[in-house]
C-alpha cells in the first residue's frame, strides 16, 4: 500500500509540472489560433504522463531498458496526438473562419446565410442563432420600410387636407373682413364647420401618435359588450338617417368584457361611421356580437359593395383610403388605423373581409374573466 501511495505521489508531482508549464504556454498563446492551444492540450496530456512515468522510474530504479521503452511509448503517443491536435485546430479554424466570412456578408448585405459545410456542434448553433437573428432583422425592416412609407403617404394625405379647409377658411374670413360676404351667417356656420373637421382631424393624429409611442393608457373596467353596441348604435344613428342608411342591431349577446369604455366607445364609432358613409341610401348596416369559447367577437356588415382583395391587406394601415368610393368626406385615412391600434392595446384583433354585397369588420377580444 505505501509503495502504491509513493507512486501516485511522484507521478502526480510529475504530471503536475507539466500542468503548470502548459497552463503558462496556454496564457501566453490565449490570443493565437485555437490550433496553438489545441496543440499545447495534447502536449500537456503527453508531457504529464511522461513527467510522471520518469518520476515514477527515477524513485523506483527502473532498469535502463524498461525505461526506454516506456520512454518510446510516449513518444509515439505524444506523435499521434500532437498530429491529431493539428488536423482538429486546422479544422475548427477553417468553419470558424467560414462563419467569420458569412457573418461580414451579414453586416455588408444585411443577411446571413449559414456555411454549407458541416461544423462544430457549438458552431452550428451559432449559425443557427444568426441566421435566426437574420431573419428577425429582415422582418424589422421591412416594417421599417412599411411604416416609413405610410408615414410619407400620411403627410402626403394630411397636407392636402389641411390645405382645401384652410384656404377655404382664409377666402371667407377675408370675404367677412372686406364686407362683402352676401349671407354672414352662412359663412360664420361653414367656418364653425371646418374648424370642427379641422379639430377632428387632429384630435385623430394625437390618438395616432400616441398608438404608435406605445403611451395610450387605458382605464379598463368591466362592462356589457351590449351596453356598450347599444350608446355606439344611439350615437350613429343621426348619421344613418342623415344618409338613409338603416341600422340593425337585434343580435347581440350581452357578454362581459374588461375595456377602457371610452376607447372602445371611438372603436365602434369609427366602424359604424366607416360603414354608413360608405353605404348606399336605403343600405343595412348590421352589428353583431357573439361568443366564441374565452373570446367575443363584435362585426359591423354594410353594403358598400366589397373590397378588392388586394387592398384587403392594406385597409388598417395609416393614411390608406383606398378607391376614391370609399374616401370619407374629409377623412385622412386615420380613423382604421386608430381602430387596430386600440384593438390591439386590449389585446384583441381587428379583421376585415369581404361578404356578398359589401364587406365585415370583425374586432375579437378577450372574454373578462377567461
Amino acid at each position: 500500500m505505501r509503495d502504491t501511495l509513493l507512486i501516485a505521489l511522484f507521478a502526480f508531482l510529475g504530471a503536475a509540472a507539466a500542468g503548470l508549464l502548459g497552463a503558462g504556454a496556454l496564457w501566453l498563446l490565449r490570443r493565437r489560433s485555437l490550433t496553438a492551444s489545441l496543440t499545447v492540450v495534447a502536449a500537456v496530456a503527453v508531457t504529464a504522463m511522461l513527467a510522471g512515468t520518469l518520476a515514477v522510474a527515477q524513485a523506483m530504479f527502473l532498469s535502463r531498458h524498461d525505461l526506454s521503452v516506456v520512454t518510446t511509448v510516449v513518444a509515439m503517443a505524444a506523435v499521434v496526438s500532437l498530429i491529431t491536435a493539428l488536423l482538429l485546430g486546422r479544422w475548427v479554424v477553417a468553419r470558424s473562419r467560414d462563419l467569420a466570412l458569412a457573418t461580414r456578408s451579414f453586416g455588408e448585405r444585411g443577411d446571413f446565410a449559414a456555411p454549407a459545410l458541416p461544423a462544430t456542434a457549438e458552431l452550428a448553433a451559432l449559425g443557427r442563432e444568426l441566421a435566426a437573428t437574420s431573419a428577425r432583422l429582415a422582418r424589422s425592416r421591412e416594417r421599417e420600410r412599411a411604416l416609413e412609407s405610410s408615414r410619407r403617404e400620411l403627410v402626403a394625405w394630411i397636407s392636402h387636407d389641411l390645405r382645401t379647409p384652410l384656404a377655404g377658411l382664409r377666402a371667407m374670413a377675408e370675404a367677412l373682413e372686406d364686407g362683402v360676404a352676401a349671407d354672414p351667417d352662412r359663412y360664420l356656420r361653414q367656418i364653425r364647420t371646418e374648424v370642427e373637421r379641422l379639430n377632428d382631424m387632429v384630435g385623430d393624429l394625437f390618438e395616432l401618435s400616441r398608438i404608435h409611442a406605445g403611451a395610450l393608457a387605458l382605464s379598463p373596467s368591466r362592462m356589457s359588450v351590449y351596453d356598450l353596441v347599444g350608446d355606439a348604435l344611439a350615437g350613429a344613428d343621426p348619421l344613418a338617417r342623415e344618409h338613409g342608411v338603416r341600422l340593425v342591431g337585434d343580435r347581440i349577446e350581452a357578454v362581459p368584457v374588461e375595456v377602457d369604455g371610452k376607447e372602445m366607445s371611438r372603436v365602434l364609432g369609427n366602424l359604424l361611421v366607416n360603414a354608413i358613409r360608405q353605404t348606399p341610401s336605403d343600405g343595412t348596416v348590421a352589428v353583431t356580437v357573439q361568443r366564441e369559447t374565452d373570446r367575443v367577437v363584435l362585426s359591423v356588415t354594410d353594403e358598400c359593395g366589397g373590397i378588392p382583395e388586394e387592398d384587403l391587406p392594406r385597409v388598417f394601415d395609416t393614411a390608406w383610403r383606398g378607391s376614391h368610393a370609399r374616401t370619407p368626406p374629409g377623412g385622412a385615412g386615420l380613423g382604421l388605423a386608430i381602430v387596430q391600434g386600440i384593438v390591439e392595446a386590449h389585446r384583441g384583433r381587428a379583421a376585415v373581409r369581404n361578404v356578398p354585397g359589401g364587406c365585415r369588420f370583425e374586432v375579437s377580444l378577450p372574454v373578462a374573466g377567461a
